[in-house]
């Protein structure tokens, strides 16, 4: 049984959205993240790189409670979040989207949306089955707003397993965003896009972006992260091998050798 979540102020700089002390976690006597440090300042788009299996899901799924860290401290802001459940760190402002989407195929687009919504508070979507106050009214139209944003409001009564690809992921972000995160956590936003759908999905992306509103994208596509991102960490192995502005980090003789598969000399 995991502690209680104590949201316990830290001392930190109130520009850091995101702060990351000696985070380790193993599965099986095997390091999926080993030591970590990392620091996100307030607004920053940060790519996430790094082979299969170096850590990148395995760090969302411990900075959204899935799974709590061996050791470490995580900082959400200026307060302690290691040890507090997934809802607990959704209502402190953290969301994310999923690799392999997690929507629920056989409701609406409006109403998958919806449902996202209840995680804010004093939402709560059987009640809005219910009646139509003037809060039910606001939260609907700020579904409807979201949607128009997210480009999906042409399919806001199809059901969601019906949407090809590149709209389920629009509808996935479109739940994320409802949310109304600090911070973003997108995992392989672009996956399985054609180039033209990628770059729709950049421009998505850039839309929603904001100095309040901080982003960590994993992606393997470099030219969208290049497009995206002001900076790039590499995980491998579970440790961080480089970090910094993209293209020094994509130059880097280590992320060469062990993301990229070549050596300094051969690029």
């Amino acid at each position: 049984m995991r502690p209680p979540c104590t949201g316990s102020a830290n001392a930190g700089d109130r520009r850091v959205m995101l702060r990351i002390e000696k985070l380790s976690i193993a599965f099986g006597g095997v390091e999926a993240l080993a030591g970590l440090d990392l620091e996100v300042p307030a607004g920053t788009v940060l790519g996430l790189i790094g082979p299969n299996g170096s850590g990148k899901t395995t760090l969302f799924n411990v900075l959204t409670g899935v799974y709590p860290a061996d050791t470490g401290r995580i900082y959400l802001r200026d307060s302690e979040i290691s040890r507090c459940k997934t809802e607990q760190i959704v209502r402190l402002g953290v969301a994310r989207t999923f690799q392999n989407l997690r929507l629920y195929r056989r409701m609406t687009v409006f109403d998958n949306v919806r449902v996202a919504q209840h995680s804010l508070p004093g939402t709560h979507f059987a009640q809005g089955l219910l009646g139509r106050s003037p809060q039910e009214n606001q939260r609907r139209e700020a579904v409807r707003q979201m949607l128009e944003l997210t480009g999906l409001s042409e399919q806001a009564d199809q059901l969601a397993g019906g949407l090809p690809l590149p709209l389920q992921r629009r509808l996935e972000l479109a739940r994320a965003l409802i949310r109304q995160p600090d911070l973003l956590l997108l995992d392989e936003p672009a996956g399985g896009m054609t180039p033209a759908e990628t770059s729709a999905m950049v421009d998505l992306i850039h839309k929603v972006a904001s100095p309040d509103r901080t982003m960590i994208v994993i992606e393997h596509k470099m030219d969208l992260l290049s497009e995206l991102c002001q900076r790039m960490c590499v995980l491998n192995f579970g440790r961080k091998i480089a970090e910094g502005e993209p293209q020094q980090v994509l130059e880097h003789p280590d992320v060469l050798e062990a993301y990229l598969g070549r050596s300094p000399s051969s690029a």
